[in-house]
């Protein structure tokens, strides 16, 4: 294994760019987007989570992990696919192991400034290499497993710092424009794979990675996670897009049709939006994930839904670094924060709501918002209805 020295500040571009072509290259170059001060902050939890445990070192290995602990970094060359890095924390600083084919772009493009890096080839075993470096493994000690803290690190992620928030925010603003030019455009024959093929386009465009695209058209609103198909629209649609930059993952749903709509789809639609209205209420500092849940279940009920209709849909959960940071279920404990980021997913019978939101000072501030979308006050809150073309 080698290792070069800690990341510095990225070269400048050389004198002999000048000219339109060496601006160009200089504005589109890749740089790391890590701010320092939030990641100052970022290994002090992380050292604090070493101090409670009584251990000198911490193996990252996940996507989430990964992404949070680095403040941006891309760490995957397959989105199917394992992270092509690992990282371990010690009380003497950060560590970063990749293969040797991935090292240049990892220097230029994603390592943060003040972290090693470390390369092993590409057949050997990234997590062992990780683990042999650092002074804990010199005194012989193994270091933690993310699997040991798993608790005390969504904890860590739970409240966004200030960098992390205005990039969240931009993607999600970026998200939700996109959603409002793909779906404005579509037409009753356009089809299900195309829809999500110009999301897919505009997505990509923005920097980001769509790791969740769905789309179902009225043949098919039964499904509630719609793989797309080449059904075309018909008279009403739903589009689903999750999608991550920087490491961050904004999930969003809008609906659209090409007719007045029925009177028991609006009555519907209004009452999914009520379910919501009582989760937000629920997402207050100091509210824990299960008791939320309970008030999520009461939430069907009480808007005429049925009993059942929080066991045929995951309800979403706190967001950011991972789709959901975790799916919030009976036994997540996890406890509310301010500045901590959400994407509850409540859904009926063809029927379904879905925003990125970020619990602020004065209350909930949806991130996934266009001004251009038509909408609508619920309990105070404007939110999405559907398109109507």
């Amino acid at each position: 294994m080698t290792q070069t020295t800690a990341a510095a500040a990225p070269p400048a571009v050389p004198a002999s760019a000048t000219g339109q072509a060496g601006f160009t290259a200089a504005r589109d170059a890749r740089v790391a987007p890590a701010s320092a001060a939030d990641r100052e902050v970022k290994r002090r939890r992380v050292l604090d989570i070493l101090d409670a445990a009584g251990r000198d070192s911490l193996l990252l290995t996940t996507h989430t992990a990964l992404t949070w602990y680095l403040d941006g970094s891309r760490v995957h060359i397959s989105l199917a696919g394992d992270p092509i890095a690992a990282v371990l924390v010690d009380r003497t600083g950060d560590h970063l192991v990749t293969f040797n084919n991935e090292a240049a772009r990892i220097a230029a493009e994603e390592l943060p400034a003040g972290v090693s890096l470390h390369t092993v080839p590409w057949y050997g075993n990234l997590h062992e290499a990780a683990a042999a470096v650092g002074t804990s493994a010199a005194a012989g000690q193994q270091p933690l497993a993310e699997a040991e803290v798993a608790a005390e690190l969504r904890a860590a992620r739970q409240q966004l710092l200030p960098g992390e928030s205005a990039r969240y925010a931009r993607l999600s603003a970026e998200l939700a424009a996109i959603m409002t030019d793909v779906l404005s455009a579509a037409r009753p024959d356009t089809t299900e794979f195309g829809l999500v093929s110009q999301l897919a386009e505009r997505v990509v465009a923005s920097g980001a990675e769509p790791l969740v695209l769905l789309c179902n058209g009225s043949s098919r609103s039964d499904f509630r996670h719609p793989l797309a198909t080449h059904s075309p629209l018909g008279r009403r649609a739903m589009a689903v897009v999750c999608a991550r930059r920087d490491g961050l993952v904004a999930n969003i749903t809008r609906w659209v049709r090409f007719d007045a709509g029925t009177a028991e789809e609006r009555d519907a639609e209004a009452r999914i939006a009520a379910v919501e209205a009582d989760i937000f209420d629920a997402t207050v500092p100091g509210a824990r994930l299960d008791r939320i849940f309970t008030e999520i279940k009461a939430a069907y009920v009480h808007h005429g839904f049925g009993m059942d209709q929080w066991e045929q849909h995951h309800q979403g959960g706190p967001a950011g670094y991972a789709g959901r940071d975790p799916r919030v279920t009976s036994s997540a404990t996890d406890t509310v924060v301010p500045g901590q980021t959400f994407t509850w997913n409540p859904s009926g019978p063809r029927v379904k709501i879905e925003d990125t939101v970020q619990l602020t000072e004065s209350g909930l501030q949806v991130l996934t918002v266009d001004p251009r979308w038509p909408s609508t006050a619920v309990n105070g809150l404007q939110r999405p209805v559907t398109l109507q073309l």
